[in-house]
């Protein structure tokens, strides 16, 4: 899979600029189209306000979504000055989640990058943002969350928890390889260990995986389930220097599972490195 196509919401800040530059860097060596994305709702117009003066609001809100997406255009253009890459702006009224799922289909897009203001932790990321709403309503489009303002750094390894209960087709991981291998890093496979032994099916799983990652130099390193697991995985990504955190989920359940985890939740794992959320494909 080529990625041609890469979506970057923003709305304007530090962290979606940020997000857009470090979306850049990684695909730094591809020719693709990124679209920045601007949504701009009819909330703001009080429903006491005049039709036209409604109207006049609504197009003063559009003039200004779409003076703001040319600047930083023409920002992001003069910061990388990469000749590989181009740059197309969309602005559309409507809910963001709703605006980012139409553009995917029109416009053939094979990632969406979200910049997140996350102070710490993953309840903010997913709960304070809009990462988790687009996660739960984009089921067949990879999601990349950049956290607050964090410098690009080179990527060298990259880590894919799992716990292997359901199976991950080439499909499923395909953007993880693909980073991988743009980028030339390994993939560091964390098993996260919640039985003493594994199912038939989870060493079914364990294997398909292993047929997907011939091409892809990477190692198998495991977490037993510990009170604290979330903890066992920030020290894992400390002690490996990982540079991007992956995991596969299906629809809403990963989130459940994980989020109603009050360590994991507590714990600012995400919003230290950028999260590679991939769906789950038959």
């Amino acid at each position: 899979m080529k990625i041609k196509n890469i979506l970057v919401a923003t709305d304007f800040s530090n962290e979606a600029y940020n997000a857009l530059y470090y979306a850049t860097q990684i695909f730094a060596t591809e020719q693709c189209t990124f679209h920045i994305v601007h949504s701009y709702d009819d909330i703001v117009v009080s429903a006491k306000s005049a039709l036209f003066t409604g109207q006049k609001e609504m197009e003063k809100l559009q003039n200004s979504s779409q003076e703001n997406l040319t600047k930083t255009m023409h920002k992001i253009v003069l910061d990388t000055e990469n000749e590989l890459h181009k740059f197309k702006t969309i602005s559309s009224k409507g809910n963001l989640t709703k605006v980012i799922a139409n553009t995917i289909d029109t416009n053939e897009i094979d990632l969406v990058v979200v910049g997140n203001k996350g102070k710490t932790g993953a309840k903010e990321l997913f709960m304070g943002s809009n990462t988790i709403q687009i996660a739960n309503t984009i089921t067949k489009c990879p999601i990349l969350a950049i956290p607050k303002e964090i410098a690009f750094k080179p990527v060298n390894e990259i880590a894919f928890v799992t716990d292997y209960k359901k199976g991950c087709t080439k499909n499923t991981i395909s953007m993880l390889l693909n980073i991988a291998a743009i980028t030339d890093a390994s993939i560091a496979v964390l098993h996260v260990n919640e039985e003493e032994l594994m199912t038939s099916k989870q060493v079914s799983n364990q294997k398909l995986l292993d047929k997907c990652l011939t091409k892809i130099p990477h190692s198998y390193d495991e977490i037993l389930n510990y009170a604290d697991k979330a903890n066992v995985i920030q020290d894992f990504i400390v002690e490996r220097d990982i540079n991007i955190l992956a995991m596969a989920y299906h629809r809403r359940k990963f989130f459940e599972r994980f989020l109603h985890e009050p360590v994991i939740m507590d714990l600012s794992i995400y919003a230290k490195i950028p999260f590679l959320i991939l769906p789950l494909q038959d």
